[in-house]
């Protein structure tokens, strides 16, 4: 049993263990884990960013963070593959949701999100965020990288490289072109895994490839085989700092209905799960799990996929501090 998880009681002032109490019981935070009241001694911080201004089509993505956290109730401890807890060997704790000063403005959530997300890199805590829509992983961007470009294995059904959108160029299909043209994002350090669907036009893709991203289309993903992706993005990162965004969508819609833009003919939770374990000791600086709207998925399962893959991330970035 590790103190690192523990609750006190306002009213008892015992102390209990959050994510080994009873899964019903308690206040849902991310995996059960206590609320931080600073940001001193915690290593890993879970982080809620409740906003989908930035769709082009179904919303509902704000509301992801609140569902992930109650189904992140049914995650247990201890790994099953490495016989590991993450919570063993990272102090993690939920630091709440990112709050807005003006919701209904793209450049003020842009900002309230960076200065969030500046002052926990400044406090040497890795961040893991749950979406919110794909929009918000740019200014998660523009608050952590202040080192030079870092890499990324983004796993999405959509590239999220287009340009300007109905006057706008705050939305979910543009994050990494516009991480790309901040010097945010290195292109060449850059894979994108699972792309698929058809296209009104191609600026997305084109983007992608021109500028140097490895992008694996899903027939490729198919034809190849996961263990073979895990090399190819392991090849593409190499050892500098990276970034994981983990877009459901990227997910065929039988295993996750509830999201904005689903894309059948995608990556199964097997081969996702197994993806993300194959990329155990990279240089990890933060991730997101984005996109979860429950919405469309009123049994629930669609913000338990959320959850799952954020503790499957959990695990890479709790090995960071061994």
């Amino acid at each position: 049993m590790t103190k690192k998880t523990t609750f006190k009681s306002p009213v008892t002032k015992k102390d209990y263990v959050g994510n080994l109490e009873p899964r019903y019981a308690g206040i849902p935070t991310f995996m059960r884990t206590p609320m931080a009241e600073s940001l001193e001694g915690v290593d890993i911080g879970l982080i809620g960013v409740p906003y989908d201004g930035g769709v082009t089509n179904r919303a509902g993505a704000r509301h992801g963070p609140r569902e992930i956290r109650n189904q992140s109730s049914l995650m247990r401890t201890i790994h099953h593959i490495n016989r590991e807890s993450p919570f063993d060997i990272a102090n993690v704790a939920d630091l709440g949701d990112v709050s807005f000063s003006e919701p209904f403005n793209h450049q003020a959530v842009n900002d309230d999100i960076s200065e969030f997300f500046k002052l926990v890199k400044e406090s040497g805590v890795i961040p893991l965020s749950a979406g919110g829509d794909h929009s918000v992983t740019y200014p998660i961007f523009k608050g952590i990288v202040n080192d030079g470009p870092i890499g990324m294995i983004h796993i999405d059904a959509h590239t999220d490289t287009w340009g300007e959108i109905w006057g706008s160029k705050f939305h979910h299909g543009s994050p990494f072109r516009l991480a790309v043209e901040d010097g945010l994002l290195d292109p060449k350090r850059t894979i994108q895994i699972g792309i698929r669907g058809a296209q009104n036009f191609m600026d997305g893709i084109d983007f992608s490839l021109d500028s140097g991203m490895r992008v694996v289309f899903m027939e490729e993903f198919f034809e190849i085989g996961v263990k073979e992706v895990i090399k190819e993005a392991l090849k593409v990162v190499g050892d500098g700092p990276t970034y994981i965004s983990f877009d459901v969508d990227g997910l065929d819609p039988v295993f996750a209905p509830g999201t904005g833009t689903p894309e059948v003919g995608g990556i199964t939770t097997v081969e996702a799960q197994t993806l993300l374990r194959g990329l155990k000791g990279l240089n990890l600086i933060g991730a997101d799990v984005v996109e979860v709207a429950p919405p469309f998925d009123q049994t629930g399962n669609t913000a338990l996929v959320g959850a799952t893959m954020m503790y499957e991330i959990l695990c890479l970035l709790a090995d960071r501090f061994r």
